[in-house]
């Protein structure tokens, strides 16, 4: 259990880290025998992605590594979440590892542990080699089988210097932003491969926890991160309260049911009935994706607002995860989103905390007993460098300081709660969005790749510090 709680500070053994992802932030795509992952193939696809811009150099993390983790340590950061690229290590998704690919992420493992920065390991964050979309990618049951593969050789090359393990990075958008509405790569539209590709993320992860479980020393701790949603509705008719409940089932119950609870909800199957009979889940798929975690990681931006459409309206447009003809939502064409009230992010999400607060205080319930840590939390703000290049963004303080605020009343009301990473460390790639949406605490600036810590950083290096929240910065 965590130490005791004060209703001011955070405990002492509270973990305060940031986090990051390969494809976002590496670059050097075509070194060391790296191969193309569906996000090289979509970005490079005209029409894809803001500006057609490319994670070809992203922020140059590959060849600035130490310089990084060098800033790591000056921030006070006491874990560093970060993503391994699949094709780095594992060009075709098949076969032995390429060890030159491996050689960065030991060099970059030592590097951190030397600065006495605990390294978190991220096995996938949506990076899939293409090759293996070229044979069918998520909706395929042999993807998962090649992810455990993986995982136990990254798991071989890292697990004497790595404890924290996480198989899959959100894989809600994997599925449904990568098959479904097609915004994410590799961006196909099926609804049901988006269905299909559901199922498979989760037998990867129950392999990969397999697979590593075979290799790793008995401390390690394994875990999974969920963007979990924060669904709510619209009001307390029964319509809404219903098409709330099918969100639910689609953003959560999906991932939790079998992870969790070693069942996915009938009320998914009967909302996709139309669509699917399930027919690729086979028997003890559910058994292995019940694998028992170490711990738990979610991911918290905003909450949804949902309703049931009136008449032949149909949703959902307004979700907040990027503009398609194609709904992210099988079998939810008549549900409608809402922009939540508040104040929004550069993404046009709304601002929340309390969100934050109901999904710890959920998972609470919803796992009991099992660690849980806020492995994403942070907000996109348009920075610009003062005249003396200091870059001041007291938005992000703000945001900040609201969600940290409701992560420490958690705690007081007995989440177990052991730590959060910020996201990110530093501005860079923002997905099909291009380099125009800047969620760092490092200001990059990308024509000269230089890193400046923004106000925010500085800020949270003193709640690191201190275990304290220090004072919002005041808007100028």
């Amino acid at each position: 259990m965590p130490d005791s709680v004060s209703p001011v500070s955070f405990p002492p053994s509270f973990l305060w880290g940031a986090a990051t992802s390969a494809y976002q932030i590496e670059g050097a795509v075509r070194e060391g025998g790296r191969t193309p992952s569906i996000w090289d193939t979509f970005s490079r696809t005209p029409g894809r992605t803001a500006g057609g811009e490319t994670g070809d150099i992203a922020v140059d993390h590959y060849h600035r590594y130490r310089d990084d983790v060098a800033l790591m340590a000056e921030l006070g950061l006491g874990a560093y979440r970060f993503s391994v690229s699949w094709s780095r290590v594992q060009p075709t998704g098949r076969g032995p590892a390429v060890q030159v690919g491996l050689d960065f992420y030991r060099r970059l493992v030592d590097e951190l542990l030397e600065r006495g920065i605990k390294p978190a390991v991220t096995l996938y964050h949506w990076d899939l080699p293409q090759e293996l979309e070229d044979a069918g990618g998520w909706p395929e049951r042999d993807t998962a089988l090649r992810f455990a593969e993986y995982a136990q050789l990254v798991g071989e090359a890292l697990g004497d210097r790595v404890e924290q393990w996480i198989t899959l990075n959100e894989p809600w958008c994997s599925a449904f932003l990568g098959y479904g509405s097609g915004v994410h790569a590799p961006g196909r539209t099926d609804p049901v491969a988006s269905l299909r590709a559901a199922h498979h993320l989760n037998l990867a992860h129950g392999l990969g926890v397999s697979a590593l479980r075979a290799v790793l020393p008995a401390r390690a701790r394994i875990a999974v991160s969920l963007n979990s949603s924060v669904v709510r509705p619209l009001s307390q008719d029964l319509a809404d309260l219903a098409a709330a409940r099918r969100i639910d089932d689609l953003a959560n119950g999906v991932f939790h049911g079998p992870m969790l609870h070693g069942a996915y909800p009938e009320t998914l199957f009967a909302a996709t009935a139309s669509l699917t009979d399930w027919s690729y889940v086979l028997d003890g798929d559910v058994r292995t994706i019940h694998a028992p975690v170490d711990a738990l990681g979610l991911n918290y931006y905003t909450p949804a607002l949902v309703s049931a459409a009136p008449g032949e309206v149909q949703g959902p447009r307004a979700d907040g995860h990027g503009a398609s003809d194609h709904s992210p939502w099988p079998g939810a064409d008549d549900v409608l989103f809402h922009q939540s009230p508040g104040d929004r992010t550069a993404m046009g999400w709304s601002i929340d905390p309390t969100g934050l607060y109901d999904l710890l205080m959920r998972y609470s319930r919803e796992a009991p007993g099992l660690p849980l840590y806020i492995t994403e939390n942070g907000a996109a703000y348009d920075d610009k460098p003062e005249p003396d290049g200091s870059v001041h963004d007291p938005e992000r303080i703000a945001y900040l300081h609201g969600h940290l605020a409701e992560v420490r009343r958690a705690l007081a009301d007995g989440a177990d709660v052991r730590g959060y990473y910020l996201w990110s460390l530093m501005d860079n790639f923002e997905w099909a969005y291009g380099y125009g949406k800047r969620f760092g605490a490092v200001y990059v600036d990308y024509a000269t790749l230089e890193r400046t810590p923004k106000s925010s950083a500085r800020w949270y290096a003193e709640a690191a510090r201190t275990g304290v929240l220090p004072p919002v910065e005041p808007a100028v």
